[in-house]
């Protein structure tokens, strides 16, 4: 039998093959600008997944098939399939996860280890019977374990190395994107509410620990809190704030109208949507640390506001007329960032506040995030 690498490095290799065959397929009716600059950034993605020397930092972790780094690169492809409805795409999303056998990693209550499940619902939509059952057998296994014992440990992100012990919850901003929108996609994929029932009360603790009130914005974990950066203002980290934003935007997607927490967070949406679009810098770019403006351009953080605030519009949530400069400058500025080949440069690495970042710095979840973008902005062409 195959491992886990080996299975996935002969799929990426099929992957490949079916690129190559169709590079001069038929292009779909969505093929806007916008459409060529995200299918040019997922192909370079794609051909690129067999070695990862061009990471610079974290490149273990990069290397993960199912952490949240590649996970997140996997969503924003499912997410491109769905808009192009091209079949290189959408076969590369299930060849990917028909070699990891639909699984999770070795961490069975972290966040992170969750985000893969976003690729895996989605993936489990588009099939039916015995095939649907067993794309999601281990995800229901995964969640149901956490259902029959969840934790109630503190919220404090503690200052060790490594794990905290408060990662058995959501107790840092990322964890809004990588697992919230995860269970509730799942809630509405199997017709069992109590998936969506415990992200919403865990979501809650997670709200209520790190939501500044007056600011409008996530603190990325309890150690922020009350903390200042060098200008004297708080830390309030771009990316950080981007997985958060994006988070509610993936969890409003699939949360049924009628369901009564649903006020609630489009009420924290639009709370949300009005402070970031008052951040954004003079070039289209958010700057990494939040209420400090200036520094170099930074565009996980960019293409995750982007993507918000594109799909809040696109559903009636946001105001056109008063998100839409902000979505096309922001859009232009991503479009700038990609290398002529399609690589995404200005992509913060690895972290958990501003840090610096370079034109040659790329990472996978910096791509999925231009990719959910791009599938937003693309269905309107009157930003």
């Amino acid at each position: 039998m195959f491992g886990l690498k080996q299975a996935l490095v002969i799929a990426q290799a099929t992957v490949l093959l079916v690129i190559a065959g169709c590079a001069h397929a038929t292009p779909a009716p969505a093929d806007t600008a916008v459409v060529q600059q995200a299918r040019r950034v997922a192909d370079w993605q794609l051909a690129h997944m067999g070695s990862f020397d061009y990471v610079s930092t974290f490149r273990d972790h990069t290397e993960d098939p199912i952490d949240w780094i590649q996970a997140t690169f996997w969503a924003g492809l499912t997410d491109l399939a769905d808009l192009t409805g091209d079949v290189r795409y959408a076969d590369a999303v299930i060849a990917h996860g028909e070699a990891a056998g639909w699984a999770f990693g070795d961490r069975p209550r972290h966040a992170d280890a969750d985000a893969i499940g976003h690729t895996w619902v989605w993936a489990a939509s588009k099939v039916d019977g015995e095939a649907r059952v067993r794309r999601l057998e281990p995800i229901r296994a995964r969640f149901d374990a956490v259902l029959a014992a969840p934790s109630d440990v503190s919220m404090i992100f503690g200052e060790e190395r490594g794990e905290r012990a408060c990662q058995v919850r959501w107790c840092w901003s990322d964890a809004v994107f990588m697992a919230p929108p995860v269970w509730a996609s799942l809630s509405g994929a199997t017709g069992e509410p109590a998936y969506w029932r415990h992200a919403d009360r865990e979501l809650q603790a997670t709200i209520a620990a790190l939501y500044d009130a007056d600011d409008h914005l996530f603190y990325r974990d309890s150690r922020f809190i009350g903390r200042t950066g060098p200008t004297g203002k708080k830390v309030f980290w771009s990316r950080g704030n981007g997985w958060s934003y994006a988070g509610l935007a993936k969890i409003l997607e699939v949360l049924p109208a009628d369901d009564p927490s649903r006020a609630r967070y489009v009420d924290l949406f639009r709370e949300m949507s009005e402070r970031i679009r008052g951040l954004q810098g003079a070039e289209g770019y958010w700057p990494v640390s939040l209420l400090d403006p200036g520094g170099p351009p930074e565009t996980s953080g960019t293409a995750f506001f982007v993507y918000g605030m594109a799909w809040g519009v696109n559903n009636g949530v946001l105001d056109k007329a008063t998100y839409g400069p902000a979505i096309r400058t922001g859009w232009a500025a991503l479009d700038r960032a990609v290398q002529p080949h399609g690589r995404l440069g200005w992509v913060q690495q690895v972290g958990y506040a501003p840090d610096q970042v370079a034109a040659t710095d790329t990472q996978l979840y910096g791509v999925g995030a231009l990719l959910m973008a791009a599938s937003e902005v693309a269905l309107r062409g009157d930003w």
